[in-house]
């Protein structure tokens, strides 16, 4: 008896049965516009190997001005379609199953030959697309079905259209970006005539057995959306077009309502689904902020949908479905939804990766192979990057022991896991406790290892993290000051807070002192007030009429920085807009461009814009240092006067806001080369 058996139950989409209920949502990881194929294949491969029930590629462009940016990749010649063949013979040989997803961008192609049902630029881009002539549209719904019909040849077991995001198809259904008068617009029914006619011909073009994933928008979360009679009457179109499946995508990339952030909560869209499925007759799938095999398990026996999507736990843990049905499900490395080497690499023009697993995506350049001579290893420093390091050399059958003062593992990301939104990281921190108990390491917890503790190891690696720096500003007696440490600790600092520095952490302090327990992502409902989420049976679009409704304050907050610029500017790419709209809806005051004069038992004296001359007191009753770190380094030295040879890593190396993804990564590839 399985412990997830309806995760673990076989399904029979068209012709194909998948040997359990978990898909491989679409990522674009950029390993195709690479042009190495045997990487590709290798990255598909590893997931089929681990479980996957059918995996659904990277959007595919169907043509050049559908592309999500010049020189996407796509399949458009004979040469393509042999590129591809490699990608679906390796799934294969795995037992797996996949489809390509097709993707065109519409007014969200990254170029100036991107196309739209209307001229009507979208905020995310800067370039206005083309409005399509009847002989356009019939020629994008010509390259789609084609684009299927490639697909099959070219060995996919079917094809994902899709239709939601905000994309080419999901353009067309909304008065929001479809403004024609022809027959492709005004009615529902002449703007949803695009995507049934797609699907149409896709089925046509492919065959009666293939797979023919549809993804389907449940909540645009844009002004003048769809309702829900309307994402309905498409669902049931789209089902008699020749669907075989429908799978849940939600909310258009330039909505302003966080969809898979860490903050959103888990599965947090799934009840749109559970609406849904009684609709139609076809396998419905949920998707969104999933990422363990209870919460699929949950969702699948409680009738939400008849299979689950999890996309960036697969990058995570590429073995996520082998580990759940041989027991092994604390050893699944969690997504914790941090987006930094995904999304924002995606968006940054970067190859994805994954913060948790450096491997993924780069499966033939980092290889954990076993060590030819296996040797001693002390790491210390129990934060990430010295887990990190522990675990992947004594995966490769070296001997490690494990130092760290304090008497718990985890670092820093025991501060990170204290912050509201980012509950995620206790299962980091677990995962990584539960791998360090693994054959090979020896943890020597509350210990602060010394030169001679560490004179007989083979290899030394010193990661001992950081320590706030002091950005040197006068305090007078009186004055109550606080680290980011205290803070993240549970120090009270008083209802009047001002945080000094405004990089990541100082925007985790800022959301500490202003939630003080109440966290949106432990609580659906609260969340979705707080974002001005309604449900699209009562408002168009799933927006609120009247908004966002924060949950009050728990303080009166200042968060300032010296650089004069939006604080928050660089944060992560995909999730800094995040962060700056969750404190601007609890009325954090952003400062940036601010002299830092003294700190007294009034308050914070600074000094900024026009007024350089005249400082002002801010009347807080307590100040909190987030100024940065600087590397820990004094066990180094001692090292070094010693002539003992050690590799520094992590914070102790650099130290750049907590960087968990460098840390990490520079972790795995030393000691896969140890």
């Amino acid at each position: 008896m399985t412990s997830y058996p309806h995760l673990l139950s076989p399904i029979t989409l068209g012709a194909v049965t998948l040997r359990n209920r978990s898909l491989m949502g679409s990522m674009h990881t950029g390993l195709e516009e690479t042009g190495d194929w045997g990487r590709v294949a290798a990255f598909y491969a590893a997931r089929a190997r681990g479980g996957a029930g059918l995996i659904v590629t990277g959007g595919m462009a169907p043509n050049r001005e559908g592309g999500v940016f010049p020189g996407a990749a796509g399949l458009f010649s004979d040469r393509d379609i042999a590129n591809h063949r490699r990608v679906t013979e390796a799934v294969h040989a795995e037992g797996g199953h996949i489809a390509m997803q097709i993707l065109h961008a519409g007014r969200y192609a990254y170029g100036k030959d991107c196309v739209a049902p209307s001229a009507i630029k979208s905020p995310i881009s800067p370039f206005p697309p083309r409005e399509l002539d009847e002989e356009g549209i019939e020629k994008q719904i010509g390259d789609i079905a084609t684009a299927a019909a490639r697909a099959v040849e070219a060995g996919y077991d079917g094809v994902e259209v899709m239709g939601s995001e905000g994309y080419f198809l999901n353009e067309f259904l909304v008065a929001h970006t479809n403004r024609r008068t022809d027959r492709w617009g005004g009615s529902y029914e002449n703007r949803m005539r695009l995507p049934v006619e797609v699907v149409a011909r896709v089925r046509a073009g492919m065959g009666p057995g293939a797979v023919l994933v549809y993804r389907i928008s449940l909540i645009d979360l844009v002004p003048d959306g769809s309702t829900w009679d309307e994402v309905v009457q498409l669902a049931k179109a789209i089902e008699a077009a020749g669907a075989s499946v429908l799978n849940t995508g939600i909310g258009w990339h330039e909505a302003r309502v966080p969809t898979i952030a860490t903050s959103v909560p888990r599965a947090g869209f799934a009840h749109l689904t559970a609406r849904l499925r009684p609709e139609v007759a076809i396998p419905v799938i949920t998707s969104n902020r999933i990422n363990a095999p209870d919460v699929a398990e949950r969702l699948l026996a409680e009738g939400v949908a008849d299979m689950v999507s999890m996309a960036r736990p697969w990058l995570a843990d590429a073995e996520f479905i082998s580990k759940a049905a041989q027991g092994r499900g604390a050893e699944i490395a969690p997504c914790i939804a941090c987006n930094q080497a995904c999304l924002d690499h995606t968006f940054s023009g970067k190859l994805t990766s994954c913060l948790v697993n450096p491997r993924a995506c780069h499966e033939t350049e980092l290889v954990y192979d076993p060590a030819v001579v296996p040797k001693r290893i002390a790491v210390v420093g129990a934060g990430p990057a010295g887990m990190m390091a522990a675990i992947v050399a004594a995966g490769r059958g070296h001997r490690v022991t494990l130092f760290d003062r304090a008497d718990q593992v985890g670092g820093q990301l025991n501060l990170a896991k204290q912050v509201p939104g980012k509950e995620e990281f206790h299962g980091l921190v677990d995962w990584f406790a539960t791998m360090l108990r693994g054959p090979g390491i020896t943890l020597r917890l509350g210990q602060a290892a010394t030169a001679d503790d560490l004179a007989g190891f083979d290899e030394v690696v010193i990661a001992t993290g950081v320590t706030p720096r002091d950005p040197g500003i006068p305090v007078e007696t009186g004055a109550r000051l606080f680290s980011y440490v205290d803070i993240l600790k549970g120090a009270q600092p008083g209802p009047r807070v001002a945080v000094v520095g405004a990089g990541g952490i100082g925007f985790d302090v800022a959301e500490t002192l202003v939630h003080e327990g109440v966290s949106p992502t432990l609580d659906a409902p609260l969340w979705r007030a707080e974002w001005g989420v309604s449900a699209p049976w009562k408002d168009r679009g799933g927006l609120e009429p009247e908004g966002p409704k924060p949950h009050p304050p728990a303080r009166e907050v200042y968060l300032l920085q010296r650089k004069a610029e939006k604080p928050g500017r660089h944060l992560g790419k995909t999730t800094g807009w995040i962060h700056r709209a969750s404190l601007a809806m609890k009325r954090v005051k952003m400062i940036g461009g601010v002299n830092y004069e003294r700190i007294t038992a009034e308050g914070l004296w600074i000094s900024h814009g026009p007024n350089r001359d005249q400082p002002e007191l801010l009347a807080v009753d307590a100040v909190v240092l987030c100024a940065g770190q600087e590397p820990e380094r004094g066990l180094s030295a001692e090292l070094d006067r010693r002539g003992i040879p050690h590799h520094l890593i992590g914070g102790a190396d650099v130290a750049a806001e907590l960087d968990a993804k460098r840390a990490i990564n520079q972790a795995a590839r030393l000691a896969a080369r140890l």
